[in-house]
């Protein structure tokens, strides 16, 4: 059903303390908690419930925690335990009295971000408008556009055969006692050892010695996928549920080194890719390819994410051009006159291709132009504070997509984190001037006290 609307008694209580009381409400976020239009997002998550059920929860009090865990920097569990004793969390998710403690479970998060899906984008508009509304970003700085494309990581440690095998050894045996199949043997014990001596040889560079125990860990997974097999013949819904752990497992067993095509890289997150990127220091890269838009010129707050996407696949990056502007207008409400891309994006399909200027290019740069493409790099600050302060650096979700999610809600906590810059300097700039017309009138009464 759909959430109660948030309302507030707009009445004292004898035995809770008033959160008005006992903050600043001159405090960024109580400012930031009055500029963004809850109405709004709340009719726009309105279609996504039925009119019947048991009410769901409020829509600010869910939102409001998940701009607070990107902006911050906080997992689903830190966000619930900050939201407990910090009162300016309570009251930018609507409370009207301190809460002693966290009203609802941290899983509704998780549900939340299932149900909102590709909803999320709305808050990354809200974050635009909220900084345009604030004064933090010119209409006209969406207008010249920078494009580039990173790799958001997944949660896996790096995929080496010995650990992938052992993990679909683990991950067969756990989801076989879940379903309590009795198997011949679980293998639990000799494939630990032989993992972890496969990746001593391996450091040791005995290589021999390393794939023997390599040989030890394809056996038992075979004889393991064997037995199971046996087992659940005849069982439709045991059957059901091992076909795409065994089919997994089949393919980490059956994949070598290096095999050209699709691998798997890790059992419990099959949509995980392998990113080459050339770095010394990273050569590859395991998890999605994400695409970030930015403003050119620097903003009056700073440089904005104007649009963020997962880019499932490791596409090419000169394909993904036309969507990802046409998105971006969809998105800002403004064409986009000019758009700076790197080396990349050479032989991209774009509506008007005259006005990508890519990074190197010499014929038609000139003058502005030229001073705007020595400004493409700087989206790679924007990336690394992306990655550094919020979550792109490594995505905990899971799925496709909690790959999507984790891009969008990273480019609104930056965004956020900016306004919330801006309405800090904003504030130190108006005590300042009202602490110079202070100065200056009682420095006018004294004189006068003086001529009396």
């Amino acid at each position: 059903m759909r959430p109660k609307k948030h309302e507030t008694t707009g009445s004292g209580d004898l035995f809770r303390a008033q959160l008005d009381q006992i903050i600043n409400m001159r405090h960024e976020l109580v400012q930031l908690a009055g500029k963004i239009d809850w109405d709004f997002i709340d009719g726009e998550i309105a279609p996504l419930y039925s009119d019947s059920g048991r009410p769901g929860i409020a829509t600010r009090f869910v939102i409001g925690l998940f701009l607070l865990k990107h902006i911050y920097g906080l997992s689903d569990e830190g966000a619930c335990e900050r939201w407990v004793y910090d009162p300016y969390f309570q009251h930018f998710t609507g409370e009207e009295f301190f809460q002693h403690e966290f009203p609802h479970e941290r899983s509704d998060l998780s549900h939340w971000r299932k149900r909102l899906g590709n909803k999320l984008e709305l808050l990354l508009a809200e974050s635009l408008r909220v900084a345009h509304e604030s004064g933090a970003l010119r209409t006209k700085d969406l207008a010249r556009v920078t494009v580039d494309t990173t790799v958001q990581p997944k949660n896996i440690t790096f995929p080496t055969d010995a650990k992938l095998l052992h993990a679909a050894i683990k991950g067969l045996t756990r989801l076989a006692r879940k379903h309590g199949v009795r198997l011949r043997q679980s293998y639990l014990r000799i494939a630990k050892r032989a993992a972890m001596m496969a990746g001593r040889y391996a450091h040791a560079k005995q290589f021999n010695r390393h794939r023997r125990q390599l040989r030890v860990l394809r056996t038992r997974l075979g004889r393991l996928i064997r037995d199971i097999r046996r087992k659940i013949a005849g069982y439709a819904d045991l059957e059901a549920a091992f076909v795409w752990p065994l089919a997994r497992a089949d393919q980490i067993r059956s994949q070598q080194q290096r095999q050209r095509g699709w691998k798997l890289y890790s059992f419990h997150a099959p949509e995980v890719e392998c990113i080459g990127k050339g770095k010394a220091s990273a050569p590859y890269e395991f998890g999605v390819k994400a695409s970030v838009v930015t403003t050119n010129a620097r903003a009056p707050g700073g440089q904005f994410v104007l649009h963020a996407r997962a880019l499932p696949g490791n596409p090419y990056d000169g394909h993904t051009l036309g969507a990802v502007i046409e998105a971006t207008e969809r998105l800002t409400g403004r064409a986009i006159e000019r758009a700076y891309v790197d080396k990349g994006y050479r032989g991209h399909h774009t509506p008007n291709p005259r006005r990508v200027f890519m990074s190197g290019q010499k014929r038609g740069v000139f003058g502005r132009i030229k001073r705007e493409l020595r400004r493409r790099s700087a989206i790679e600050a924007v990336i690394g504070h992306m990655k550094a302060e919020g979550h792109l650096g490594r995505c905990y979700l899971k799925g496709r997509a909690g790959d999507a999610a984790n891009v969008i809600l990273s480019a609104v906590g930056y965004n956020l984190r900016l306004v919330l810059a801006w309405l800090r300097t904003i504030l130190r700039v108006v005590l300042l001037a009202l602490f110079q017309t202070f100065a200056i009138r009682l420095v006018a009464r004294f004189n006068q006290f003086e001529r009396i």
